[in-house]
């Protein structure tokens, strides 16, 4: 379960209505100004801070070649000059008056800005915030120092030898629309991007109506809601749905199964990857809570994928995972050999998953304790407001923020039947990707032609 963007949601262009309480917790409190912006307020006196996030319907499914990765570059420069702070001296002071921590990601289906500070300056934080996300300058003085900076944590990101690996699987996963599903971007588009496409990114994507305000800590729900109100109500929307305007295009079918070797110097051991179209929120929200707990039994270490395979000495480490996206969320299976015993190792592997269907495959006990650890994990997030208001805004992206407030409840609702019906449908059977990491010097080692993979030169 993890990461990406709610971008078809319907608006609420209603005039602060509140959102029907028993929906949420009783902490939780939602509604929307007239132009069109969310504003959450999670009450927590348990500390005197408060957390602020304004995230927005934006991140690489939004791009094509042009933009992979701009979405992110946009996110740095939340963090520079604007109208009410024109230089990026001026903004660093007001940082410092405020005592703000700040920060901000970007993923396939999501684009958040966050800033802790004491609860005293809510309302100068959120003056803060709506001259950020309104009013950028985008010198390009800044935008030149800039560029390197997002460029250096794509490098920084190649320097590990499974980048390549998962880059190649999303090429061949994601085909013509890998970009929508590469949120570090392209190094040649982030190195020559200029203040004229950030302003395209703002046109396009930054509006009130595509966005959501989200306030956690030691506040009252009432008083933040003016506040917001007073900062952000004069926003004007776009009057358009982004997501009409320009839709996400859907992921082209896999077809048949498609193999492929990554050579790379600075591998150590060799790796296996299998990727899979899995289900998404949109079509078959379901079968997301059933790839969940099915992942999470494959970890245990009592599963018979592991005790095949790592128990063995086949492998190092062997694990499944989905992710739940609004746009065809990935089931990834990751496999590190022992370098002597690959062909066995990537056997054993087919053998299992051609079984996973069969509820004999686990025990209820193995179910049971899945779900049970799944609902403690997600307790669990709650503990940090100022952390968990990032995983909640990442649900009211990608899928809404019901599936947050219900999942515990779905999650335990999940039948041996679930499951099987889920492996049915995406993972037996289904068409697929399999990838393979190697050292060129150990292409003599592996015998792959046993086990269906080519170098092609």
């Amino acid at each position: 379960m993890k990461k990406q963007l709610l971008f078809g949601i319907v608006m609420m262009c209603v005039s602060l209505t509140t959102y029907a309480q028993k929906e949420l917790p009783s902490n939780f409190f939602l509604k929307t100004l007239p132009n069109g912006m969310q504003m959450l307020v999670i009450e927590d006196n348990s500390v005197p801070l408060v957390t602020m996030e304004i995230v927005v319907r934006n991140g690489a499914y939004t791009e094509d070649s042009a933009f992979n990765g701009l979405s992110h570059m946009y996110e740095h420069m939340f963090f520079k000059a604007n109208k009410a702070l024109p230089s990026q001296e001026q903004f660093l002071d007001r940082v410092q008056e405020l005592g703000v921590v700040f920060n901000g990601t970007t993923g396939d289906e999501r684009v958040n800005y966050f800033i802790t500070l004491s609860n005293q300056k809510t309302g100068e934080g959120l003056e803060f915030m709506s001259n950020a996300i309104r009013y950028p300058l985008f010198l390009e003085e800044e935008m030149k120092k800039e560029n390197p900076v997002v460029d250096g944590e794509f490098q920084r990101a190649e320097s590990n030898p499974v980048f390549f690996l998962l880059d190649d699987m999303n090429r061949h996963l994601w085909k013509k629309n890998y970009y929508r599903k590469n949120a570090i971007g392209l190094h040649d588009v982030i190195l020559s991007c200029t203040p004229e496409k950030m302003r395209v990114i703002q046109e396009k994507y930054y509006y009130p109506n595509n966005s959501l305000m989200a306030v956690a800590g030691a506040v009252n729900h009432e008083e933040v809601f003016a506040l917001i109100e007073k900062y952000f109500g004069d926003w004007k929307p776009s009057g358009f749905n982004p997501a009409e305007k320009w839709p996400v295009p859907e992921m082209e079918p896999l077809q048949g199964v498609t193999n492929y070797v990554t050579l790379n110097e600075n591998a150590q051991v060799p790796i296996f990857m299998t990727g899979y179209h899995g289900p998404d929120t949109r079509r078959d929200v379901h079968s997301t809570y059933a790839a969940d707990v099915f992942s999470y039994i494959l970890g245990q270490s009592n599963s018979k994928l592991q005790k095949e395979l790592v128990e063995t000495g086949l492998a190092f480490q062997v694990g499944v995972s989905y992710q739940t996206c609004m746009y065809t969320g990935p089931i990834q299976i990751f496999m590190v050999p022992n370098p002597a015993k690959v062909t066995e190792a990537w056997n054993v592997l087919q053998r299992n998953i051609q079984e996973w269907a069969d509820p004999a495959y686990y025990t209820p006990e193995m179910l049971e304790t899945a779900k049970r650890q799944l609902s403690i994990s997600e307790t669990y997030s709650k503990e940090t407001t100022s952390e968990y208001i990032h995983l909640v805004t990442y649900w009211w992206c990608s899928a809404d923020l019901d599936y947050h407030v219900n999942y515990i409840e779905n999650l335990n609702k999940v039948t041996p039947e679930d499951i099987s019906a889920y492996v049915k449908k995406y993972i037996i059977g289904q068409p697929h990707v399999n990838g393979l990491l190697l050292n060129p010097a150990m292409k003599d080692m592996v015998d792959l032609k046993s086990i269906g993979f080519e170098i092609k030169e």
